[in-house]
């Protein structure tokens, strides 16, 4: 690795908190390659002399670092699988509380909402999301629940998952407004799934599409932190392209292996 790149990582994970270290090499280098190139900066060394000394540029990097590539209702086949594992949780519970981690825009916890208000067989008013991300400005978007039309994602399409998506989005001004309704059973706040302690009280925690970029020494301990955040029995969805490691396998049975959705096995996960 050369020096001045390492350089930056050290930088980044003590002065500004962000876990490199767990985070793949080449996942890293794209996203702070990305960065020297809207700096103007041909070098690492160069790059890092700007860090240190700008931060708008750290917080434009912290925000690049973060995973932030979301939709709403990406991959309706995982989708349809939350539905049931939804309807299923509103049939024996009282209420329903949901994590979406690493929640980037708020697309997600958003799906998640309007899911349970849209479904007759899920008692939407007593389900409960909360999204988490470490991203500052990415929370800012999602609880303004406000999303721009873009040449690159067709949102309409996205929410054409529910028959009648138009009584939870509004559509105004060129952006898609999320409603009010929906809003109320979503809340927001930072979390750090590398380095901050776990939740409780969860029945279902979805995190699709981190894991993708940790590093497989790192991904028992976030794993740890999620098992300790779900109620016994609870559920968790991870993306499709994602596994969960063999040694933790004893704490989440595979309730759908295509899917990629599990159940938290015994009542206290065994670590």
């Amino acid at each position: 690795m050369e020096e001045a790149f390492a350089d930056v990582l050290t930088f980044v994970e003590d002065e500004l908190g962000f876990a490199t270290s767990h985070y793949n090499e080449s996942y890293l280098n794209r996203r702070i390659s990305s960065r020297m190139r809207r700096t103007g900066r041909d070098d690492y060394a160069a790059y890092f002399d700007l860090l240190r000394a700008n931060g708008d540029e750290q917080a434009a990097l912290l925000d690049s670092l973060s995973i932030n590539v979301t939709g709403f209702f990406r991959n309706p086949d995982v989708w349809s699988g939350i539905r049931d594992v939804l309807r299923s949780l509103s049939e024996s519970n009282d209420s329903v509380h949901a994590w979406s981690a690493a929640c980037a825009d708020g697309r997600e916890p958003y799906s998640l909402g309007m899911l349970a208000l849209a479904d007759p067989e899920i008692d939407g008013s007593s389900v409960y999301v909360q999204g988490t991300d470490i991203s500052e400005a990415a929370l800012e978007t999602a609880r303004n629940g406000v999303y721009e039309r873009s040449r690159t994602s067709d949102i309409g399409d996205q929410l054409s998952f529910l028959d009648e998506y138009e009584q939870y989005v509004e559509r105004r001004d060129g952006a898609y407004h999320v409603a009010d309704a929906v809003k109320e059973r979503v809340s927001f706040e930072r979390h750090d799934l590398i380095n901050d302690e776990p939740k409780s009280g969860f029945d279902l925690v979805i995190c699709r599409n981190l894991f993708i970029y940790i590093d497989n020494e790192y991904k028992e301990s976030m794993l740890e932190t999620i098992a300790d955040s779900l109620r016994p029995g609870g559920y968790l969805v991870i993306g499709k392209a994602e596994t969960i490691p063999p040694q933790m396998k004893s704490d989440f049975a595979v309730h759908d292996g295509r899917l990629r959705i599990y159940q938290l096995e015994s009542v206290e996960a065994t670590h």
